[in-house]
């Protein structure tokens, strides 16, 4: 980190971005959450599909599966285990704060729009296929 750092000295637009731990979001919460009880995997769903759309005003695109949305999907095989290790994260940080912990239970595949774009271990989603959603007005979400 200090050798980013040194590097955007006097340049701001060069600092690293990315937020440690953000990779490992969903990760975490499903095996601190659902694996260990404190969470219905119903709400899992709510949690990290739903509400988010709603919040960013990108329902009923996004968070839903139903004809018209995108069909965005992560699978989570509740069988395995995966240890947190930095040099396998996407950022631009030199750490993770959950550096060696290990998580009940492991993203498998991840489709966007239908189409996979994870599968076990290896990203396989294309340069460009991204899109611009328009953010509609904020949606309160169902508590």
């Amino acid at each position: 980190m200090a050798q980013r750092l040194q590097i955007s000295k006097g340049d701001f637009s060069r600092c690293p971005n990315g937020l440690p731990g953000v990779e490992n979001r969903m990760q975490l919460l499903f095996s601190s959450g659902v694996m260990t009880g404190r969470i219905t995997p119903e709400r899992f769903v709510e949690l990290t599909s739903a509400m988010p759309a709603r919040l960013f005003g990108l329902w009923p695109q996004k968070g839903l599966l139903a004809p018209g949305s995108d069909g965005d999907v992560v699978i989570i095989d509740p069988r395995q285990s995966q240890q947190i290790q930095h040099r396998h994260l996407h950022d631009n940080a030199d750490y993770s704060p959950w550096e060696g912990f290990t998580c009940q239970g492991a993203i498998v595949r991840t489709l966007s729009r239908g189409e996979t774009i994870f599968c076990d271990g290896t990203f396989t989603g294309k340069a460009g296929r991204g899109r611009f959603l328009r953010r509609k007005p904020f949606v309160p979400p169902v508590l």
